[in-house]
């Protein structure tokens, strides 16, 4: 069985799937997922690597947005994982993996 899009969207929420954006090129995020969950097929559990894949990139995110938006302010943090990934992806500085590598490959193509 070839998984799709489809399949990756039925196990993670869209906020889960943003969350791992932060750490994968959104250009190759469903190879990538796919990739994972063909792998964890033949290792007995077709789902274990993209949660696994979504709390690793959780905890990064956290660790790098905590200290910003305490520096902002923000009091209380929330302490509930969809909620916190909101308020950060709706800060003025959020930039997501693409959006990141997009602007060093312009930078890059401007020197």
């Amino acid at each position: 069985m070839a998984f799709t899009n489809t399949d990756v969207d039925n196990i993670l929420t869209e906020v889960q799937r943003n969350v791992i954006k932060a750490d994968i090129n959104s250009d190759v995020f469903y190879e990538d997922m796919i990739r994972r969950m063909q792998y964890g097929k033949d290792n007995g559990c077709t789902t274990c690597l993209l949660i696994e894949k979504y709390e690793k990139s959780f905890e990064r995110l956290k660790k790098k947005w905590e200290p910003i938006l305490v520096a902002d302010g923000v009091d209380p943090i929330p302490t509930d994982e969809a909620a916190f990934a909101a308020l950060v992806f709706a800060h003025d500085d959020y930039k997501d993996k693409k959006a990141i590598v997009d602007a060093m490959l312009a930078e890059m193509a401007g020197q």
